[in-house]
């Protein structure tokens, strides 16, 4: 049985009398409170469970860690071994309320011979999704995992005897057993004054000196005992951590630890069929990620596994149910539009499986090319012409005098002005424009030819695929290689961090305070100086 009940319901007693209840669904555990139903319906769930039902059931945390009547059937819960597990989630994740709520779960089998609760507090795992909180795919997947598997995380998962429980008078607030809390960026008073990066902090990135064990020499190097400094020099510090020969193996490892796990996956996933379930695929390819990233240093195996299922969501899945209805099929199909007055307009072409960009990159990348360079060409003419306008668009510039500058005025003008001698200056540079506006109207009409020619080419070569092009098409070009660049920038980002906390920390302890008082005091005598020159007197 899973539940999600109105949260401390004020009126869980209406017509029934909870001491003479026919159920006995309150006996031998006590009656909830007349005006707090949460355990209300957490007994109603155990009641109706048989000897090896199993429930969960969504609650506000003070079911945790309530007084009184509440305790006593908290205590009465726990000595009868009914509560398996409780998870923590975030706060701010349920309309209508900002508190955070947790999941009890209940097992009644084995109840007798439970020694403890195994608890999970999940409530730092979420993202902002509007005015409100939302766990990710991750989030969840971490949770089930954590909790099948009874995983002992820290700060996050743990097994709670119920020796200890019962130290802690039966009060099952989660901050009470796992302390979920980051540890605190320190700042070190005797960095500050006397200079040099603390050890300790140093120390904290161990993960990195763990896979890169002479990158640490390579950043920094010995101060006095405690303390270092910076052995590159701040502006180099990403190019000295991205050129190191342990850093670049490992970066190529992990490159190479992707692509055969994208090797295998792009084999089954070429024998999808017409009639394949794309939520098994889903599942499938996940637990798949998820495994084989799982214990790779430095990277999250959750955070790929994120990443996968985000495309999913996206793109991938629409893709899979086209396939489960079609099969391999890509045919295009005009895009009409009706305006306001109901009339129809075709906007062109599309295909959703295998989108017109990976036609044009595969068969016709040499078109493309062309197509950029004259878009190159034109963004630069253009760019040519908007400077002349401003070089010369003052009140006495070779642009005054036109009511607006376009080809019709800037011609009249010219025509206007051929005989005049003393307007040499603004002839050429209206001429100059003219020149560059004739180019500019001779790229566009040739780039917009060109990408009707490109658009047309792309659209007949749709009949002429084979299934195994269609195959390479979505599952190399469009879902591994898309899967494959957010996987990468996932490793841009483990790196980034490195830099980031090595600048962090060089910048925080630059300066000690010795050298930023003799700084000052050389200030104030320059100002002092300055003051008397100016015939004032500093007090």
């Amino acid at each position: 049985m899973v539940a999600n009940p109105p949260f401390s319901d004020k009126r869980w007693s209406n017509g029934i009398d909870p001491l003479h209840d026919p159920y006995d669904r309150f006996q031998p555990f006590g009656a909830p409170p007349a005006r707090q139903g949460d355990y209300a319906y957490l007994l109603h769930i155990v009641r109706s469970l048989k000897s090896t039902g199993k429930g969960a059931c969504i609650l506000p945390h003070g079911v945790l860690f309530r007084g009184n009547a509440e305790a006593g059937i908290r205590r009465n819960l726990i000595r009868k071994g009914y509560i398996k597990g409780i998870i923590g989630l975030p706060a701010n994740l349920f309309y209508g309320t900002g508190i955070p709520a947790c999941i009890v779960v209940v097992d009644k089998q084995d109840a007798h011979a439970r020694k403890g609760i195994f608890m999970i507090d999940a409530s730092g795992g979420f993202m902002k999704d509007g005015p409100k909180n939302r766990l990710r795919a991750q989030d969840i997947q971490r949770i089930v995992d954590v909790f099948n598997k009874r995983l002992e995380v820290p700060k996050y998962a743990r097994m709670v005897s119920v020796e200890e429980i019962e130290k802690n008078e039966f009060n099952l607030n989660l901050p009470r057993y796992i302390d979920s809390q980051q540890p605190e960026d320190i700042q070190d008073i005797e960095g500050h004054l006397r200079g040099g990066i603390p050890t300790a902090d140093v120390d904290a990135l161990q993960g990195y000196w763990t896979v890169c064990p002479q990158l640490r020499e390579t950043l920094f190097k010995p101060n006095r005992p405690g303390y270092v400094d910076l052995a590159v020099e701040k502006t180099a510090i990403k190019s000295a951590i991205y050129d190191h020969p342990e850093f670049a193996a490992f970066i190529s490892g992990m490159n190479a630890h992707f692509a055969a796990w994208r090797q295998k996956t792009a084999r089954t996933l070429r024998e999808l069929k017409a009639g394949c379930h794309p939520k098994e695929i889903i599942a499938a390819l996940s637990e798949d990620l998820l495994a084989h990233y799982t214990g790779k240093p430095l990277i999250d195996n959750y955070d790929v596994y994120q990443h996968l299922m985000d495309y999913w969501s996206e793109t991938m899945q629409d893709d899979c149910y086209l396939i489960a209805a079609d099969g391999w099929r890509a045919e295009t199909s005009r895009i009409i539009e009706k305006d306001k007055k109901g009339k129809e307009k075709d906007k062109g072409w599309n295909c959703d499986l295998v989108p017109k960009a990976l036609i044009v990159a595969r068969y016709f990348a040499k078109d493309q090319t062309a197509i950029d360079q004259l878009a190159a060409e034109l963004e630069s003419v253009t760019a040519k012409l908007a400077e002349l306008e401003e070089e010369h668009g003052g009140e006495e510039g070779a642009f005054s005098e036109l009511e607006k500058v376009n080809n019709a005025c800037v011609t009249a003008r010219v025509k206007e002005i051929k005989v005049d001698m003393e307007a040499t200056a603004e002839s050429a540079a209206l001429n100059d424009w003219l020149k560059h506006n004739e180019q500019e109207s001779d790229l566009k009409k040739r780039l917009k030819d060109a990408e009707i020619a490109l658009d047309a080419k792309a659209c007949a070569h749709y009949p002429k695929l084979t299934e195994v092009e269609i195959q390479t098409l979505v599952v190399d070009d469009k879902w591994l290689a898309t899967v494959d660049g957010t996987i990468h920038g996932e490793m841009d980002r483990v790196s980034q961090q490195l830099t980031r906390r090595v600048r962090e920390l060089a910048e925080r302890y630059k300066q000690p305070l010795p050298e930023i008082e003799r700084e000052v005091a050389a200030l104030e005598t320059r100002v002092r100086g300055h003051l008397e020159q100016m015939g004032l007197r500093w007090r």
